[in-house]
């Protein structure tokens, strides 16, 4: 019988390992160059006829703004280039990966040897041997891992569309603080003018010896607090659009040229009373408090998986040596036996986690509750007081302002008179935004409690956003 020698071994090995790399995947290399991306993020711009586009695409029946952003396009912009959305979109992407690897059984062993004794007689003085381990891969254990694996896509796309009701709150109240500073700020002009004129006319009176010049003071004060106020609402507004653009992730100055357009926003929002099968449908609706069950479920089945490790797992063991000549095909089974308390520690740990979980169902539920109720007092006590100055405070003003006009060209009050009276009138219209404000914000509130708008073109979305597809809409 003729000897085996080292060096066809030494290639049948090398062909082996050849053939194995053959086979495997190679991924290039991605560095991130942060200075790259720094300088795309300061010069990003918004690309309104592409949101526009994806806007017509949510919702086909509703009318899109001439130019501009309104709450529609906003929201289409949140889902499509929100960084904080993509982000939580490629996280659906990494959990569907995953699942796809929690698929695969483990990777069989295997292992070679070599042995070499100088006998002579043996024909050979090889002897070369191989034997793989492969583990069985079946029962509560194999299902528990896949099953985990397919409950984390889920709570991923949860906390996608958590991520986005989140932007798009945030991108509401900016929205709220630009159109409520825009108008703050007109008033105030208007008012910080009539103050002025007001003034002018006292000073005529002080310097005709008709009042004391300390009258003045009080009026200067107010001027110099209406000033401040319009500054502040010029703040506002600029930093309800820094909000919005940050939310978009673009710079600031991306959102110059673009207009934010929100027609009904001085018209009080249309406020249905929040019955319990509202509240019941938003609990049960609630991305957070879903992800709370898809953790209970996981949990679960962690237990699942703890209870079948009180059995043993088992592998196969199957070889094949080769020695001077003759062969053998030894066969092995393996068995991996539990813990010496057969698991029941880890099954306690299991049990007292699933436990845990249950209970922050229960949190997350009365955490939403609390939410919904808390928005929808605070709405009710908005628009009562939007009501009350709509109905009694400004109308009596302007009334008193009319009045006011007529006397003054009946030469029957002074025009200082007739400027408080005109001053009274105006800071009547500032309360009634602050009020408007006040129902606008809360009506935001609400609607992140609840997870669905209320009012406005959102409303006419007729294709979701479906997280279990990464975010891809849908029909």
């Amino acid at each position: 019988m003729p000897r085996l020698s080292v060096i066809p071994f030494r290639s049948l090995a090398a062909l082996g390992i050849t053939a194995v790399l053959a086979g495997c995947v190679h991924v290039p290399p991605a560095p991130v160059d942060l200075s790259a991306r720094a300088s795309a993020r300061v010069g990003g711009t918004v690309n309104l006829s592409q949101i526009q586009a994806r806007a017509a695409a949510l919702a086909p029946g509703v009318p899109q703004p001439v130019s501009g952003l309104d709450r529609l396009g906003l929201f289409a912009a949140i889902v499509a280039d929100d960084p904080r959305v993509i982000a939580a979109r490629d996280a659906v992407e990494v959990a569907r990966r995953d699942a796809r690897v929690a698929h695969k059984a483990a990777s069989p062993m295997l292992a070679l040897s070599t042995d070499y004794t100088n006998d002579p007689s043996m024909p050979s003085p090889w002897q070369i041997g191989a034997t793989a381990d492969v583990q069985l891969d079946f029962g509560g254990r194999k299902k528990g891992r896949i099953r985990g694996a397919e409950l984390a896509v889920v709570g991923a796309g949860y906390d996608l569309i958590d991520t986005i009701w989140t932007e798009r709150t945030a991108a509401m109240r900016g929205l709220v603080d630009v159109m409520a500073g825009a108008r703050q700020v007109a008033l105030g002009d208007e008012l910080v003018a009539m103050l002025d004129r007001q003034l002018a006319a006292m000073q005529r009176r002080v310097d005709a010896g008709e009042m004391a010049a300390l009258t003045l003071t009080q009026v200067r004060a107010s001027r110099a607090a209406a000033a401040r106020a319009r500054d502040d609402a010029a703040g506002r507004v600029a930093a309800g659009r820094a909000a919005i653009a940050t939310v978009l992730g673009v710079p600031a100055a991306a959102l110059d040229s673009v207009p934010l357009v929100w027609p009904e926003f001085g018209d009080a929002p249309y406020a249905s009373a929040i019955t319990p099968a509202d509240v019941r449908a938003a609990l049960v609706h609630r991305a957070d408090v879903l992800g709370k069950l898809v953790a209970y479920d996981q949990a679960e089945e962690a237990l699942r998986v703890e209870l079948a490790k009180q059995m043993p797992s088992i592998s196969l063991a199957p070889g094949y040596t080769w020695e001077g000549g003759l062969f053998h095909i030894p066969f092995g089974l393996n068995l991996q036996s539990p813990s010496f308390d057969l698991n029941r520690s880890a099954i306690a740990a299991a049990e007292a986690r699933r436990a845990a979980a249950g209970q922050a169902i229960e949190t997350a539920l009365a955490d939403a509750q609390g939410a919904i109720d808390a928005a929808a007092s605070e709405r009710r006590a908005a628009q009562t007081a939007l009501l009350r100055l709509q109905t009694e405070e400004l109308p009596q003003a302007r009334r008193a302002a009319d009045r006011a006009d007529t006397q003054l060209h009946l030469g029957t009050i002074d025009r200082a008179d007739w400027a408080a009276l005109k001053v009274t009138e105006i800071a009547a219209r500032l309360a009634a935004v602050d009020a408007l404000v006040r129902l606008r914000s809360a009506q935001v509130t609400l609607e992140a409690a609840l997870r669905r708008p209320l009012d406005g073109p959102e409303t006419g979305i007729s294709v979701r956003t479906d997280p279990a597809l990464g975010g891809v809409i849908q029909p």
